[in-house]
């Protein structure tokens, strides 16, 4: 297996060699109805920091790609719109989303959510987005963030972004209530409030397990202000025009894969013990579907 950087202009750069990735394959791997190409590209955006992310998603790219009979090319993308555009361009296969990511990738690369991270008992696990202030803050509400700084993840995000945009316009708060800084993932988030560079800053469940177990954030000496219902956690999908026994092959592969091979990427998704995928579809995650058209969200947010 291997792991390649992949941006924007990487994604871009590659249109113009598509027709013959997508034709020619590899000449040095046996192709068949398991192996597209003589490899499957595996795609997983950037919710963690990389250094973390990566071997534990290694952990699952090798696992299924020996039940594929099959390289399994891993990439870490940049940034969630570098995934959606890559899927969208046929450069990845198969590619793990965030929720919302999810929503762009369904409408623009025909992405069909087949596996999530199970919870033990046969259902999707779930994590919550949350807006966190210093413990000695005056601010006790999201109304209250009016006139102060919040630190979000990325553009794009479904517990870093959307979902505490779509809290504050609850709480009543305008555009320019709140200064905004995208921080450019969830733990800069997370450390421009622990550094004190923001009054506010959005931390979700998953996030907040991960730091706290590795020592880099002390929740005593900070508070929660608002927290988000459930959302169904990430899924992993498949591109929607690729052969049908393909796509049952990768989606039989990855529901029987044994939860020690996917519990280090779990982990990381706050879900433990480590339990096995679980099946889902598009009604899954209808929430954030609907959460997109009542914040008359476009491709351009992604």
């Amino acid at each position: 297996m291997s792991v390649r950087p992949f941006t924007l202009a990487t994604a871009l750069a590659a249109v113009a060699a598509l027709s013959l990735t997508a034709c020619g394959g590899s000449s040095d791997a046996a192709e068949s109805a398991t192996c597209p190409g003589g490899k499957v590209r595996f795609g997983v955006e950037p919710f963690e920091d990389p250094a973390k992310l990566t071997p534990a998603a290694e952990v699952l790219a090798d696992a299924l790609g020996e039940s594929l009979d099959c390289e399994v090319e891993l990439t870490v993308t940049d940034d969630y719109s570098a995934e959606v555009l890559a899927m969208e361009n046929g450069k990845l296969d198969i590619a793990m989303f965030g929720p919302l990511g999810y929503v762009f990738a369904s409408g623009r690369a025909k992405a069909e959510a087949v596996a999530s991270f199970g919870d033990g008992t046969g259902k999707v696990s779930s994590y919550t987005a949350g807006i966190w202030v210093p413990k000695d803050s005056a601010v006790t509400s999201v109304a209250g963030l009016k006139g102060h700084s919040l630190a979000l993840a990325s553009v794009g995000s479904t517990s870093g972004d959307a979902l505490p945009r779509q809290a504050m316009l609850d709480a009543g708060l305008k555009k320019d209530d709140v200064k905004i800084n995208y921080a450019g993932g969830h733990p800069e988030a997370l450390l421009a409030l622990a550094k004190g560079t923001v009054d506010a800053a959005e931390i979700n469940s998953q996030q907040l397990a991960s730091a706290t177990a590795a020592g880099t954030f002390d929740p005593a000496g900070f508070r929660k202000v608002w927290s988000s219902d459930p959302i169904p956690n990430d899924p992993i999908t498949v591109r929607g025009d690729l052969d049908a026994e393909f796509k049952k092959a990768v989606t039989d592969a990855l529901l029987k894969l044994p939860p020690d091979k996917v519990g280090e990427i779990g982990a990381l998704l706050d879900v433990d013990p480590p339990a096995p995928l679980v099946a889902v579809d598009k009604s899954t995650y209808q929430p954030l579907f609907d959460l997109a058209a009542t914040l008359n969200l476009t491709e351009k947010d992604v």
